[in-house]
């Protein structure tokens, strides 16, 4: 993990049919702060969850799923029940509202989605290129994206009851990890922090990445058609980095990204740092 500074406060959670499961507590801001526990955790879906799972997450106790996958991901894949959670899906399209982002990397409706069926299709198809390229990229700077990142944070302002707020898209990794990303700035956190929190999924997706090259290498592809495998099995950090710099030049902080696009107010981030923060 290249671009990952050392990190103590990684807290996976003890469960074991949900990927990249994460609770960001732990992370200290920089006015000396603490993210509490328990209430913020990021994931990959809640599909293959086991009974054991929901019987934890139950008791930590989630009370919101909130789920940012688009119709095509759910075919097949929809998420396992906490008992007593509420659900909301807020689904983000990186392409806009003029294509679906399977529609996107070129392929053919599928009856279900298969995360490395599709990536081993994409790879080849220069489309898909492009969609990795710009994927983060689009997500900050689409209107759609930054609304529905903003009700997002909306919801966590408006989360008075003092359970864990459980979001997450397929993997855990883009989507997930750029709500993280805006939940971590609003908080204080610092963005060595937040970019090494992005950078930390690689780690659990290195093996499949790693596999998934080797076909890829095999079939002939070389860094256009690997780089579609590092986007959508692992994380891109140095294309997160990119969209960092880009959300600097273009709003001029993070700060003011969060205040501008994704509407959040001083009032609002002093309720998401009293209630999130300890």
């Amino acid at each position: 993990m290249l671009f990952q500074k050392e990190i103590q406060t990684l807290q996976f959670l003890p469960v074991k049919g949900i990927i990249n499961a994460r609770d960001l507590g732990g992370y200290v801001t920089a006015d000396g702060r603490t993210v509490r526990s328990g209430r913020l955790i990021r994931a990959a879906s809640l599909a293959d969850a086991t009974d054991a799972d929901l019987r934890y997450l139950k008791q930590v106790p989630v009370t919101r799923v909130i789920d940012f996958r688009q119709d095509f991901e759910l075919s097949g894949r929809e998420d396992r029940i906490i008992e007593g959670a509420e659900y909301v899906r807020i689904p983000i399209n990186s392409n806009g509202n003029a294509m679906d982002d399977e529609e996107a990397l070129g392929i053919k409706k599928q009856k279900q989605f298969n995360v490395r069926k599709l990536i081993m299709i994409a790879a080849f198809n220069k489309k898909a290129q492009q969609v990795a390229r710009d994927l983060y990229p689009n997500m900050v700077t689409l209107e759609s994206c930054q609304k529905r990142f903003a009700r997002f944070l909306r919801i966590l302002i408006e989360n008075s009851d003092g359970g864990a707020t459980f979001f997450h898209c397929t993997q855990g990794k883009d989507r997930t990890g750029l709500a993280s990303a805006y939940i971590l700035a609003a908080l204080g956190v610092d963005r060595e922090t937040i970019i090494a929190d992005f950078d930390a999924t690689n780690a659990v997706y290195a093996k499949d990445v790693r596999r998934l090259s080797r076909r890829v290498r095999f079939m002939g592809g070389r860094e256009d058609e690997l780089s579609v495998v590092q986007a959508f099995i692992g994380a891109n950090t140095g294309n997160f980095v990119k969209t960092l710099d880009l959300i600097d030049a273009q709003y001029g902080s993070m700060q003011n990204y969060l205040k501008g696009p994704l509407a959040l107010s001083d009032t609002d981030i002093a309720t998401l740092r009293e209630r999130y923060l300890k």
